[in-house]
C-alpha cells in the first residue's frame, strides 16, 4: 500500500526536535514493518507510547481445530451465526491455517470500554452490514456495506458502529496485505491496467487528539493470547503523522472488472495479495462477447489452493443454491466448477449482478469447531446429476 498520507502537526524534519506548546518534547515513534526495512509510518505523541501501568490477564485465543485434515467441499451459513455485543467475542474463526484465521463477526456494540490492537496479524475487515466509523490512532475511516478495511499489524484502534445490525467477513493474516504487485509500478504507483487506482482509497481523516493521563483499558492480541492491559495516558495522543504503514478503506463497488472475448481466469479479481493467499472481488460486470463464450467459469482443479468464497449479494451465475453470508471451501486435491445446469444456464447471458470475495491460500485450511456448527452437511455432493 505504498502510497504517502499525513495527518496533523509534524516537525520539518525527521528525529528532531519537536516540543509541545508547554515545552516538552512530543514522544516520535517509529511505526514498522519487517525490521526498518518495510514500509513505516512516524508518529508523534503528546504522551509516551510506552506506559504500560498493569497486565491485567491473559486469555489463549487460539481456534478449536475440529478437522486438521479434509477434503470435503464446505458451504457455511454464516448468518447462522449469533450476534454478540462484544467486537472480539462476536469473532468467529472458520478456516485456518498458519498464514490466515478467516472467519465471520456479527457485533451489535461499538468498542467503547476498551482499545484493541492486532500484534499478530494485518487484518482485513470486510463491511457486508452495518454502517460506523473505524477510529484509529492514526485517524477515522467512515466505513459502510461494501467496505474492505485494512488495518496492519499494531493499529491500536476502536470501531463504532450506527447501529446493531452488523456482519462482518474477516482474514487476519500474519504475513503483511499489500496491492497486487502486477497492478504497480517500480515505484509503488498503481498502474493504467490496474482495477482500481489511488484515488479509490479511502484513508485516515480526522485525527483524533487526547492529552489525558488517566487509565485506559486496551486489549493487545499476540502469539494466538490476548493481553489485557492498562495504559497511562489515551492510545489515540498522536497529534501528527505522516508516512505510509497506515489502515485504509476501499470499497469493493470501486473495483473495475476485467472482460474478454472468453472467460477470464480468477487472478483479473484479485484485490489485494500476501505471501500466502490472495483475496479477489467479484463485482456485477459484463459477460464474455465471444459469439460461442461459455461466461461460467470452466472445471479447474484446486492443485496448490483451498478456494474460499464468500457470498455477498446477487445471483452467483456458477453456483446453485447459494445465499447471501454462505462461505464455500473448495479444498485443494479434487476439481470443482459450475453446478449442473450452470454452463448452459450461463450461455447467451450479458452480465452478471453477483458480488463475492474470495480468500485462496497457497497451504491447506483447517476447519474450526465453529464452521461445522454452520455447515450445510451436503454440499460436497452438490455437483452430481441426480
Amino acid at each position: 500500500m505504498p502510497i504517502y498520507h499525513k495527518q496533523g502537526n509534524i516537525p520539518p524534519k525527521r528525529h528532531t526536535q519537536f516540543r509541545r506548546p508547554d515545552g516538552e518534547l512530543y514522544s516520535e515513534q517509529l511505526f514498522g514493518t519487517i525490521g526498518f526495512d518495510g514500509m513505516s509510518s512516524l508518529l508523534y505523541h503528546h504522551n509516551r507510547p510506552t506506559m504500560v501501568k498493569e497486565i491485567v490477564k491473559s486469555t489463549d485465543m487460539a481456534p478449536k481445530i475440529a478437522l486438521e485434515k479434509h477434503i470435503r467441499s464446505l458451504k457455511l451459513v454464516s448468518f447462522n451465526v449469533e450476534p454478540k455485543d462484544d467486537f472480539l467475542e462476536a469473532r468467529e474463526p472458520l478456516l485456518v491455517n498458519n498464514d490466515v484465521h478467516i472467519g465471520v463477526a456479527a457485533p451489535r456494540k461499538s468498542i467503547t470500554d476498551y482499545f484493541y490492537k492486532n500484534a499478530d496479524a494485518d487484518e482485513m475487515l470486510f463491511i457486508h452490514k452495518g454502517t460506523g466509523t473505524l477510529r484509529t490512532i492514526f485517524g477515522n475511516i467512515p466505513f459502510e456495506y461494501g467496505d474492505y478495511l485494512i488495518i496492519p499489524r499494531g493499529v491500536i484502534y476502536q470501531i463504532d458502529f450506527d447501529s446493531e445490525d452488523n456482519r462482518i467477513f474477516y482474514a487476519e493474516s500474519f504475513t503483511p496485505i499489500y496491492t497486487p504487485k502486477r497492478y504497480r509500478n517500480w515505484f509503488g504507483q498503481l498502474l493504467e491496467h490496474s482495477p482500481y487506482c489511488e484515488r479509490d482509497y479511502k484513508l485516515p481523516q480526522d485525527l483524533e487528539t487526547f492529552t489525558d493521563l488517566e487509565d485506559h483499558f486496551i486489549k493487545v492480541k499476540k502469539q494466538g493470547t490476548l493481553h489485557e492491559m492498562i495504559y497511562e495516558g489515551h492510545p489515540f495522543d498522536v497529534v501528527g503523522w505522516d508516512g505510509y504503514n497506515y489502515p485504509y478503506g476501499f470499497s469493493i463497488h470501486n473495483f473495475e472488472p476485467i472482460t474478454g472475448r472468453i472467460h477470464q481466469p480468477p487472478p483479473v479479481h484479485q484485490t489485494f495479495e500476501t505471501s500466502a493467499f490472495v483475496i479477489c472481488s467479484f463485482v456485477p460486470r459484463l459477460y464474455d462477447y465471444h459469439p460461442k463464450s461459455i461466461p461460467a467459469p470452466y472445471n479447474h482443479s484446486n492443485i496448490d489452493s483451498d478456494e474460499v468464497l464468500y457470498y455477498v449479494d446477487g445471483d452467483f451465475m456458477s453456483r446453485n443454491g447459494v445465499a447471501p453470508g454462505n462461505i464455500s471451501l473448495h479444498p485443494a486435491g479434487i476439481p470443482h466448477g459450475p453446478h449442473p445446469g450452470a454452463v448452459e444456464r450461463s450461455i447467451g447471458q450479458k452480465g452478471s449482478g453477483e458480488l463475492a470475495v474470495m480468500i485462496d491460500t497457497f497451504r491447506p485450511l483447517m476447519v474450526t469447531e465453529n464452521a461445522l456448527k454452520l455447515d450445510d452437511g451436503d454440499y460436497y455432493r452438490s455437483w452430481l446429476n441426480s
